[in-house]
């Protein structure tokens, strides 16, 4: 969690500060945009070795590979603070891309391996839970670290510095806790599920054909879908923030921080008590459903708010999207599992991550443009647009816990397990289930609606 928060800290650092980037390199606003996207195309190709890696040869070395890549880039930054040298920033940066790779599967693989049934989704969510922080010390730390001095290139330079000595010794501390404390799993398994797993051979596991057993798998497939749309919207919003509060009020990069901050921050409450209750309840498809319905309802009230000429409304507008949007990844990664158990849980999340960073290029080039060309309305709409999308695809997904149901002993698929008050576990038919939840998203619904008529009031 803790170099999964470094890795993310320097993925959002170049973006929240774009113009005094763009000002110190003598660059387009693209190209810092890019130093973002990087990350997202690099992810793509190398999450299929990634995962192989992963599957094959334990956490422990994967962990390490990536907390040593992270360490290497944080270092060449530091070289690189001369208007003359943004092309090494951007390998440096390159470097960080690549070793995400290495970080992002991991949360739903630890938490499997390490975490028994009744802690697996919450353990998912508090190693979300880092890399998320990194985005929200991202947002917060470099417009006070690096302040717009546009007269005074000598001084943006020592900032500057500051913040990449600063990551870079941080990022070395870690690697050596790396080194010494991470292991590939316990002594004992956790859980009956990975009981059964550790029973196979290793070389009775072919890495190709647990890929195509999720290509397979519709279920699967349409998170895929749903997942990459939510997820790859979330990093655009992120990537061009600063643009969107910079064209609609003037000369606030430190507001425009802590927005970035409050969006990531309500997001990990909304990440840790998603965990808690699919723990308590394992009502995977219902609970991703409402979710992501929120997120929708959360990015329509940030677009139609932004330009109001009230910045503290803004802080709220972007408090509920990140609640409900950043909320949704440690959901995704678990449902993901469960629907493919037995295949491996760092294959099924990277795919994951995959298809999220595949959309967050092509949603933040779009929105991109769309800002600079007709404002943050017409982009923020856009994203609105796929959301939805998004949120018809997730209704669509046939839901059937297959990890949960064998560390319960429970082979029908007409059953779905419910936590009792007294730690025991009863079933309950679907149908029953299905028409409970039902009215519950009614109910939501109906209160989303009152609070978005409401809202001008």
């Amino acid at each position: 969690g803790l170099y999964s928060l470094v890795n993310a800290f320097q993925w959002i650092q170049y973006s929240i500060i774009t113009n005094v980037f763009t000002q110190f390199y003598g660059v387009t606003n693209d190209k810092i945009d890019w130093l973002s996207i990087v990350y997202m195309v690099a992810y793509v190709p190398l999450i299929f070795p990634a995962t192989w890696l992963l599957d094959r040869r334990g956490l422990r070395l994967t962990a390490l590979l990536g907390s040593g890549l992270n360490c290497a880039g944080a270092w060449l930054k530091c070289a690189s603070v001369r208007p003359d040298l943004f092309g090494l920033t951007v390998t440096a940066q390159v470097i960080c891309s690549v070793a995400q790779v290495f970080i992002l599967g991991l949360p739903s693989r630890i938490a499997s391996v390490w975490f028994g049934p009744r802690e697996v989704s919450t353990a998912c969510a508090m190693a979300v839970l880092g890399n998320q922080l990194g985005s929200a010390i991202g947002f917060l730390l470099p417009p006070v670290l690096v302040p717009n001095t546009p007269d005074d290139q000598e001084l943006t330079a020592y900032n500057i510095r500051i913040m990449f000595f600063g990551t870079a010794a941080v990022s070395t501390v870690l690697f050596i806790l790396a080194l010494a404390v991470i292991k590939d799993r316990p002594a004992k398994p956790p859980s009956q599920a990975q009981a059964v797993l550790s029973d196979c051979l290793p070389e009775d596991y072919s890495y190709r054909q647990s890929i195509y057993n999720l290509i397979k798998n519709k279920a699967f497939v349409l998170l895929l879908i749903s997942y990459g749309i939510l997820i790859g919207a979330f990093y655009s919003v992120s990537t061009l923030l600063n643009q969107m509060i910079m064209h609609c009020y003037q000369n606030q990069e430190l507001n425009a921080g802590r927005i970035g901050l409050t969006l990531v921050v309500a997001g990990m409450v909304g990440s840790i008590l998603c965990g808690l209750w699919l723990d308590h309840t394992k009502t995977y498809k219902m609970t991703t459903l409402i979710v992501y319905f929120l997120s929708f309802v959360g990015m329509v009230i940030f677009t139609f708010t932004l330009d109001l000429d009230n910045i503290y409304l803004v802080f709220v507008t972007a408090g509920i999207l990140g609640f409900f949007m950043t909320g949704y990844l440690p959901l995704g990664f678990e449902f993901g599992v469960e629907i493919t158990y037995p295949e491996s849980e760092g294959t099924s999340s990277g795919l994951l991550n995959a298809f999220a960073q595949i959309f967050g290029i092509i949603f933040t080039l779009t929105q991109g443009k769309l800002i600079t060309g007709y404002g943050p309305l017409a982009g923020n709409i856009f994203l609105s647009v796929w959301i939805f999308l998004g949120i018809i695809l997730t209704a669509l997904i046939k839901s059937e816990l297959k990890r949960h149901n064998v560390n319960m002993g429970v082979k029908s698929k007409d059953l779905q397990p419910v936590s009792t008050e007294h730690n025991d576990i009863q079933y309950l038919p679907a149908g029953r289930q299905y028409n409970a939840m039902k009215r519950l998203i009614y109910c939501t619904c109906i209160a989303t609606f009152i609070f978005i008529f409401r809202w001008p009031i």
